[in-house]
């Protein structure tokens, strides 16, 4: 057999087999293309989470209007604060007031409730637009927050306090 037809490593296999080049060169100037992920109304679908909040969020072009559960934004999250974190990916991939957000959020109280909101509002819009990917990606949007409620333990009053000591 000639050279051509007989590999002498794996790498020498997978370059005749897919007819790429072997994992030792390098593929400079190759990008990941996504495609936008969108259901037949247009509309992307993403689950964010924080704490023990979970976010279902569908983000569609429209004219900024955010619903909570059936709720406006402002009125379910009350304080500026929560409102202005939900807001943020809008503000930094530079979109803000073009996208319609409905989601339903269950778990958690108020403050993990928004961070999962901003969470699932950020994945849902690399799903609708992938460009935005690297710019929300370095503002730390997509990453999950891994921060939970320590478990109690057995023979402590929470997780780490003790019980009072009393001398007598």
């Amino acid at each position: 057999m000639s050279e051509q037809t007989t590999g002498r490593s794996l790498a020498d296999l997978k370059t005749l087999v897919q007819g790429t080049p072997a994992a030792g060169t390098p593929d400079e100037g190759v990008a990941i293309v996504r495609e936008p992920k969108r259901d037949a109304q247009g509309r992307s679908y993403a689950t964010g989470k924080r704490k023990d909040a979970v976010a279902r969020v569908w983000v569609k072009p429209g004219k900024g209007t955010i619903e909570v559960n059936g709720k406006p934004a402002a009125k379910y999250f009350a304080r500026p604060v929560l409102r202005m974190l939900i807001t943020q990916p809008f503000l930094v991939a530079d979109r803000y007031q073009q996208f319609d957000v409905t989601c339903t959020v269950v778990g958690g109280g108020l403050s993990g409730q928004a961070g999962a909101v901003r969470h699932g509002i950020s994945r849902a819009l690399t799903f609708y637009e992938p460009g935005l990917r690297p710019i929300l990606k370095k503002a730390g949007f997509l990453t999950r927050d891994p921060r939970t409620v320590e478990r109690k333990k057995y023979g402590r009053a929470k997780a780490r306090r003790s019980f009072q000591f009393s001398k007598r």
